[in-house]
């Protein structure tokens, strides 16, 4: 099995924090990859402005590096700042990377007045991380892009948290943020390859996943076969818990709680019984080819910092939520909150059963606990 662990907090706290969560729990992976999304950013030597996007990744090679700058000089995109890691080179294990990269930038002048939800916009930064992910593929893979958002930054790297972390100097309090989300994976049925390492990540919306998806093929070959680019890559059967969840969301124009019932719908006797039966059945039955089949626990998050967790059909991953109004975890094991909220009352804490979505909003003052058996609000389900 992987590990999972995400802390979400009002004040902005080092990553480092859920690296020391992931440590804690260790022996449940192999060191086959490392994900870190963090969300609501904050860097010691830049007032940071929110509506500038972060472009993170890895640049093998000086002339990858030169590269990216001509291309984003090109489509119109003015740098406004490089993050530079304090790099700790005796924790590389024989990796010779050039640079690991967080570059904020202005958008090009055509989209500089544009809100943040604008569709062009968003379709955009999706676009440009795209084609540079493309470009450094077409190069021999000297050049991975991770994402490309507002107020996120990824970092991806073969290796343990703690290693990943001494290596970046993620202790030092140059970055930090008031979400972050980890995942130590456990290679199972797919090769070792940073765009295999969790989250996942498509226009704003990121999740990642402890299990396995033994319908991924035909979810895949689905979700390819959908008029939208960002559906793409599946280095791993669990990117496609993202690309439901933005389907679900951008596409669809339905709500949180609907994912569940995407991926995990209740059984046709359970749907009879239920107040929205109708809607249900036909959600059902319209994304029949999204059902997902297989041990998983989902951990995401959201544009507006909303996080969210949800099991498989028979719950057969662990994960458990605690903390308290304006800090809240979600670990794979106890002794992962433990690491990450240790002045919280764990009586309180709570461990999700098949039919429910946990949902941190944005305000963090408290869980809400939601049931598939639960009616949706009518202006939600019309």
């Amino acid at each position: 099995m992987c590990r999972l662990a995400l802390k979400t907090a009002n004040d902005p706290f080092s990553p480092y924090e859920v690296l020391e969560a992931m440590e804690a729990m260790k022996e449940g992976y192999d060191g086959s990859g490392l994900g870190l999304l963090l969300r609501g950013m904050e860097f010691e030597d830049f007032k940071y402005n929110p509506r500038f996007p972060i472009l993170s990744g890895i640049a093998e090679s000086k002339k990858a590096w030169k590269r990216l700058d001509r291309f984003m000089e090109d489509r119109g995109y003015e740098l406004k700042y490089d993050h530079k890691f304090h790099m700790d080179r005796s924790h590389m294990d024989g990796k010779d990377r050039y640079r690991y990269f967080l570059r904020a930038y202005r958008m090009p002048e055509e989209f500089q007045g544009k809100p943040m939800a604008d569709k062009d916009r968003e379709n955009e930064l999706m676009d440009t991380r795209l084609a540079l992910r493309q470009d450094g593929e077409k190069h021999g893979g000297d050049l991975s892009v991770f994402s490309f958002w507002p107020d996120v930054a990824m970092i991806k790297e073969v290796g343990w948290p703690l290693q990943v972390g001494n290596l970046l100097s993620l202790h030092d309090g140059q970055i930090k943020s008031r979400v972050c989300m980890a995942q130590g994976r456990q290679n199972t049925n797919y090769g070792i390859n940073l765009y295999a390492c969790h989250p996942f990540f498509v226009q704003g919306i990121s999740t990642m996943t402890n299990g396995e998806n033994t319908a991924f093929v035909p979810i895949r070959d689905w979700l390819l076969g959908q008029p939208f680019e960002g559906y793409m890559g599946y280095q791993s059967d669990s990117e496609v818990f993202t690309h439901i969840l933005h389907y679900t969301l951008k596409q669809l124009n339905l709500p949180l709680q609907a994912y569940k019932h995407i991926i995990t719908p209740l059984s046709l006797k359970e749907l009879n019984a239920h107040p929205q039966g109708d809607f249900l059945r036909g959600l059902r039955n319209v994304c029949k080819r999204l059902i997902i089949d297989g041990p998983n626990a989902v951990i995401g998050t959201l544009p507006d910092e909303t996080c969210l967790l949800v099991m498989d059909q028979k719950k057969l991953r662990p994960a458990t939520v605690g903390g308290r109004q304006g800090v809240w975890a979600i670990a794979s094991e106890m002794c992962g909150v433990d690491a990450m909220i240790p002045d919280r009352d764990p009586s309180l804490d709570f461990q999700p059963m098949r039919e429910h979505t946990v949902i941190i909003p944005p305000d963090r003052k408290e869980l809400e606990i939601w049931s598939q058996y639960d009616q949706f609000p009518l202006s939600l389900a019309a």
